[in-house]
């Protein structure tokens, strides 16, 4: 404000000197030209005119540099007010650039400290896993180990049970080949018998002859029927003897089946992804329990790939000495479950 006023009193000034010239000079042409005599300007008169006029021009000239350094200075002041501006802008810019900076570490400090303290959480449950891991194994060992003595105790008393069982199978053919003569004996003796009484009925009348000829055919048809009847009890008994040998062939395989089984198990590596799983597996063996091949005829592929592992680690199987009950287990399938 205090600018313009400035500016303001010096162009009022000079356009009152300017209005002031303007009618001095109508009014000495106006006289100039009047058609009635009169008085001549002087000269000292014209000069003091002009002088004036060169004062009024000089002043209009000191005027308008004024006003022209008023301008430069507003100019300045504008300019000087802009760089302020921009100064606080630019500085404004940086303190916020400063405090999302300041922002950034601080939300970059709180996901480390995130990240630390689950890093600290998984490292406690993975020994937490690590030390439930190690009870597990413990147990796993121990429930081998009395899985192993059980499987022991049942092979040795398939072994006990197979000798009574071949006691038992040499006493029923003893038995069979006692009756065997016995039968045999009293069939001879029959024969001689019945050969005595017909010699000495052929001596007899014809009708004592008939009646001896009856009598024998009835004989020999008794003696028929009981030949019939001994040869239907020594077929149940070998039926008899055959099954009992086919159960115990039977129980011979399951036994080292088990074997087998428990042999693969103690091999066999699991995790937890295979609770509850199968696979079935058929093995091909050597006489001596080499493990010939062994193929996955289907089931859970990591169990299939553990157990394939397994039978791989044994390299040997347990096999009967028996070539009878060997024949029956040289190619066998098993189902493999992962025990935990």
């Amino acid at each position: 404000m205090a600018d313009k006023s400035d500016v303001t009193l010096p162009l009022s000034i000079s356009a009152g000197i300017h209005i002031g010239v303007i009618i001095i000079l109508a009014l000495g042409i106006d006289f100039s030209h009047k058609p009635e005599p009169m008085q001549q300007v002087s000269a000292p008169a014209v000069k003091a005119v002009m002088v004036d006029q060169q004062k009024v021009a000089n002043q209009v000239e000191k005027l308008k540099q004024e006003k022209r350094d008023a301008e430069r200075r507003e100019q300045e002041r504008q300019a000087e007010l802009e760089r302020k501006a921009q100064e606080a802008k630019q500085a404004r810019e940086r303190e916020q650039a400063q405090i999302k900076q300041l922002e950034q570490e601080r939300k970059q400090q709180e996901i480390e400290t995130q990240k630390a303290n689950e890093a600290t959480k998984l490292a406690q449950v993975k020994q937490q896993q690590e030390k439930e891991k190690a009870v597990k194994a413990e147990a796993d060992r121990k429930l081998k180990e009395q899985e192993r003595k059980v499987a022991e105790d049942a092979a040795q008393k398939a072994a006990e049970k197979r000798k009574v069982e071949e006691a038992a199978a040499a006493k029923a053919e003893s038995d069979r080949k006692l009756k065997e003569a016995e039968a045999k004996a009293k069939a001879e003796k029959a024969k001689a018998d019945a050969e005595a009484k017909a010699e000495a009925k052929a001596k007899a009348d014809a009708k004592a002859k008939a009646d001896a000829k009856a009598k024998a055919d009835a004989e020999a048809k008794a003696r028929a029927q009981q030949e019939q009847e001994m040869a239907d009890a020594l077929a149940a008994e070998q039926a008899a003897l055959s099954q009992t040998m086919n159960k115990q062939m039977q129980s011979e395989v399951g036994k080292y089946q088990a074997m087998i089984k428990s042999t693969i198990q103690r091999n066999l590596v699991v995790d937890e992804s295979m609770r509850g799983k199968t696979c079935t597996v058929s093995v091909r063996l050597a006489n001596d329990g080499f493990v010939i091949s062994s193929q996955t005829k289907g089931g859970d592929p990591n169990v299939c790939r553990a157990a394939k592992a397994a039978i791989l680690k044994a390299g040997k199987l347990p096999v009967s000495p028996d070539p009878a009950v060997y024949n029956l287990m040289k190619e066998i399938n098993l189902i493999v479950e992962p025990t935990f």
